[in-house]
């Protein structure tokens, strides 16, 4: 009965519990069965809802980037920064916003899942460039703080280079492997009069998540 008089509040239990099953568990190690278990629902709850684990999974990525979408437009927004100074902030929040975190402890290594690299891909080219990074880009070339004629091209290579290359999300990486890219993606962007984008904050935010623990064989939990 609760399950058809009230869809939403059913929704917001399977999400809120399998969220912090992933977090704590990682994708893979977190079972169908646990959320059932978690929830105390039955297996036709959660599936008049949601059609697998995977499901479950994306509508709980989608969440979280919501509420970190609504972050990035403030600062967007802020009618106080200049574009520089914009993509120097978000930098920083990037590495501090509930999705880096909660993603690097739920997913498996991208390269290991080729679904979830490519949803990650999605999310750069879908929302990621055109929502925030390339109208900042175009704010930094109307107040003189960045040069180029191709603000879109700029904010691609800006994202793809620091959510897939430096990102030890992606593969296993050593805080030399981090260290040495963050200096090289500065050295990129130097010429578009974007200096230190990269600072020490965000270079040891990163080797941090690079020396975070991950399960080191997954159960394949379905």
């Amino acid at each position: 009965m609760s399950r058809n008089k009230y869809p939403e509040e059913t929704v917001r239990r399977i999400l809120d519990t399998a969220e912090r099953l992933f977090v704590e568990k990682g994708y893979d190690r977190t079972s169908l069965q646990d959320i059932l278990d978690e929830t105390g629902l039955s297996k036709g709850a959660i599936y008049h809802h949601f059609a697998s684990k995977e499901d479950i999974f994306y509508s709980v990525c989608e969440r979280i980037g919501k509420r970190n979408g609504a972050a990035l437009a403030r600062l967007r927004d802020d009618d106080t920064l200049t574009g520089l100074e914009k993509l120097r902030a978000i930098s920083r929040l990037s590495l501090q916003l509930e999705r880096q975190a909660k993603t690097f402890n739920m997913m498996p290594y991208l390269k290991d899942n080729a679904k979830f690299l490519a949803m990650e891909m999605c999310s750069i080219y879908e929302d990621v460039v055109p929502v925030f990074m390339e109208p900042i880009v175009r704010q930094g070339i109307a107040d003189g703080s960045i040069r180029t004629a191709h603000p879109r091209a700029l904010a691609e290579a800006m994202v793809l280079l620091s959510d897939v290359w430096i990102n030890p999300i992606v593969q296993p990486a050593t805080r030399e492997e981090i260290r040495a890219r963050c200096a090289v993606y500065n050295q990129l962007f130097r010429s578009f009069g974007i200096e230190e984008l990269i600072d020490e904050e965000v270079v040891c935010a990163l080797e941090a998540y690079a020396d975070m623990p991950r399960p080191s064989q997954p159960l394949n939990a379905v």
